[in-house]
């Protein structure tokens, strides 16, 4: 048996953190995030770490209750499971079991070496020849008995008081249906020729933010809602059946914003940064912040920017109520809703009529995939196909299919139809929602339940057929 010190490895790390020098993007990255974080103060409350640790938690350190916490390690390439686990071992709250993952990695000897030089049976090893990538941590995580989940990337080396730290969060009534974590990132906002831009638009405020920001000097003294969550994620065990409720735009990256949108849309659940003492590095979720930087700023592959811009606008699409949403609510005229491309051609001559006429705003969501791909949908409307993907509201493809796979149940259609339906009711606040008077019942239940949730009053508006044949 090997002991940690003659098999431990260690990322050398020599560079120093970037600084932009650009006095224009500084300005407008710390406009953006003091608008946000004054609405944040101003809607939710938003508290600093001292508050947050005085407020009444059931996992407080001193308190009768100890949380079991599962923490677990995706390792590929870099050099950082012994700073991980020797940070791990000293934490000021005691984890339950870490688990170590090593999924399709040339380096699963060594990583086994270290895991097992350790010589503690809360550390297990789990490896596969097969790339799971970056659900299978989450997957794995379905598994665990603890209360509590923590899954960090390779990049994040959490101080000492981080469990403690988002035990007791996790812990108290405002914040225990969320998800934490130390990075995040808060989507672009709508630009005034009314696109959206790439979340990688250079010199652009409406770009949105990633958080903290040591190159423009952004760090984070109170507890902020972001969009999503990157580089590391605790939250309750349960919340993590959030992620595979509906199938992932793909697998190839995205798992970060797919759960902060599950988890929004299916449980009402809210992502968060927790704040740190700047002068106590023990409370940093990544106390070197240069390897998580180099992360973020990495391409994973070609398209990486395309492939992630279309997830979150799919999310934006499909009733995701992002940061801009919050802040910017919308008020149209109509909101359109066609299960089949009969229906599109149905409501299509009403449709336009709205929007030709002076004043008047609306849209339409269809439900794509099989029963009525957008593209088709378009096309039945004389509009070119390209508004299919466009980062511009005018048509929203719920794509049901998402959650429906193979299924004779009413139940999938019921839920992906309310849950699209109730997010883009609340971003747009629709004075009416109009579908066929002899649409599927269950849409029209479904559309029915969406409408009565917005406390700002929408009328669901059913056509007779006689309407438009």
């Amino acid at each position: 048996m090997f002991s940690p010190a003659e098999v431990c490895e260690y990322e050398k790390i020599d560079f120093s953190q970037k600084k932009s020098n650009d006095e224009k993007m500084i300005k407008m990255k710390r406009e953006l995030y003091d608008d946000v974080l004054e609405f944040q103060k101003k809607n939710l409350g938003s508290e600093s770490l001292e508050e947050l640790m005085k407020m009444k938690s059931k996992w407080a350190l001193n308190g009768p209750n100890k949380p079991k916490i599962t923490v677990i390690l995706n390792h590929f390439k870099r050099k950082t499971l012994c700073a991980q686990l020797d940070t791990l071992l000293h934490q000021t709250l005691p984890f339950h079991h870490v688990w170590v993952l090593a999924f399709g990695t040339p380096n699963e000897a060594s990583l086994r070496r270290i895991s097992e030089s350790y010589n503690d049976s809360r550390i297990s090893f789990i490896s596969s020849n097969y790339d799971f990538k970056y659900y299978g941590r989450f997957q794995i995580a379905l598994q665990t008995e603890a209360d509590l989940v923590y899954i960090l990337d390779d990049d994040m080396i959490p101080g000492k008081k981080m469990l403690q730290m988002l035990a007791h969060v996790a812990g108290t009534e405002k914040y225990e249906n969320s998800v934490l974590g130390s990075i995040g990132r808060i989507l672009p906002f709508r630009q005034k020729d009314f696109t959206f831009p790439s979340y990688r638009k250079f010199r652009s405020k409406e770009a949105g933010l990633y958080l903290p920001d040591p190159a423009y000097d952004i760090t984070l003294d109170r507890i902020l809602q972001v969009d999503f969550l990157s580089s590391s994620w605790f939250l309750s065990a349960e919340l993590v059946k959030a992620l595979f409720i509906e199938k992932p735009f793909t697998f190839a990256t995205g798992e970060d914003l797919h759960l902060s949108y599950q988890l929004q849309k299916y449980r009402n659940a809210g992502s968060f940064v927790l704040p740190v003492d700047p002068n106590d590095k023990e409370t940093w979720g990544d106390s070197e912040h240069r390897l998580a930087y180099v992360s973020e700023t990495t391409v994973i592959f070609k398209n990486i920017v395309e492939v992630r811009d279309n997830q979150w606008w799919k999310a934006l699409s499909t009733g995701y109520i992002t940061q801009w949403a919050a802040m910017y609510p919308q008020k149209i005229d109509a909101l359109f809703y066609a299960h089949s491309i009969d229906e599109v051609k149905a409501l299509g001559p009403l449709l336009e009529k709205f929007r030709t006429t002076v004043g008047k705003k609306a849209y339409i969501a269809v439900s794509g995939g099989k029963f009525c791909p957008c593209e088709d949908a378009a096309s039945a409307l004389n509009w070119p196909k390209v508004v299919c993907t466009e980062r511009r509201f005018k048509i929203f493809d719920l794509e049901v299919g998402a959650i429906l796979g193979v299924s004779n149940s009413e139940v999938p259609v019921l839920q992906a139809v309310y849950s699209s339906m109730k997010g883009l009711i609340k971003i747009h606040n629709p004075s009416v929602v109009i579908t066929v008077a002899d649409a599927d019942p269950n849409v029209k239940k479904a559309l029915k339940m969406a409408t009565e949730t917005n406390l700002n009053g929408t009328a669901l508006v059913l056509l007779p057929r006689t309407f438009y044949l």
